[in-house]
């Protein structure tokens, strides 16, 4: 390599060493048994994405209590992820924009998590009357969803909905699940074993995925040190 090459190289080295190390050190500090991740309530996340009944709400926020119906027609409820860490989003079965990437997002998570009976997947439809069971079924067919690891939903619209607005805090808080209401948003909302909302992301991307792992790391770390 001549001086000028080597000068010219110089910066492109220095540059991938540089963030090399950059990057260990973010996922060791990911990984790092001192961290841990926060637990959201209403008073932590944006006004705009919080019902204003929850607004004065500092701790101990989950989950509410839920009953939708999966691909396989059988009610889901909060009990069948007792126990669970789990990745919910809110998504339409029709979608051609935000819900292709998140899916495919949502398929290599569920690959990761195959063997690991910890951690479940819940995605909600937003447009329930739409998505019937016969429609859910084919969509999780298309997708390779495994039963009972993933369960693609539907139900009564405003239950959907209020989930989405006063549990997870997913989408704006406009609407009433009325008829004419319609929530759209690229969110996945990671959920611990208590129904705590422990972490959000962009659905659509792909390196948000690889956060969603390391937390899901982090929360396991906390609960064997319990």
């Amino acid at each position: 390599m001549g001086a000028k090459s080597y000068k010219k190289s110089l910066p492109i080295i220095i540059f991938s060493i540089v963030f090399s190390v950059i990057t260990l050190v973010v996922f060791y500090q990911l990984l790092s048994v001192d961290k841990v991740l926060p637990v959201y309530s209403p008073s932590d996340v944006n006004p705009k994405l919080v019902d204003p009944s929850m607004k004065h709400i500092q701790k101990n926020h989950t989950i509410a209590d839920f009953s939708l119906v999966n691909q396989n027609g059988e009610t889901i409820t909060n009990k069948n992820y007792e126990g669970k860490i789990y990745v919910a989003d809110f998504f339409f079965a029709s979608c051609t924009t935000i819900c292709i990437p998140m899916a495919n997002n949502m398929s290599e998570l569920q690959a990761y998590y195959k063997q690991d009976d910890e951690v479940m997947f819940l995605s909600h439809s937003v447009t329930p009357v739409m998505d019937s069971v016969p429609v859910l079924k084919a969509y999780a067919d298309a997708k390779g969803i495994i039963y009972g690891k993933w369960n693609v939903t539907t139900g009564a619209k405003k239950h959907i909905y209020e989930l989405a607005r006063k549990s997870y805090f997913a989408v704006l808080d406009e609407g009433d699940g009325g008829e004419n209401d319609f929530i759209h948003t690229e969110q996945f909302v990671l959920v611990d074993k208590e129904r705590r909302i422990r972490g959000y992301y962009d659905g659509t991307e792909k390196e948000n995925m690889i956060k969603i792992i390391a937390d899901i790391a982090l929360l396991k770390e906390e609960y064997s040190r319990e």
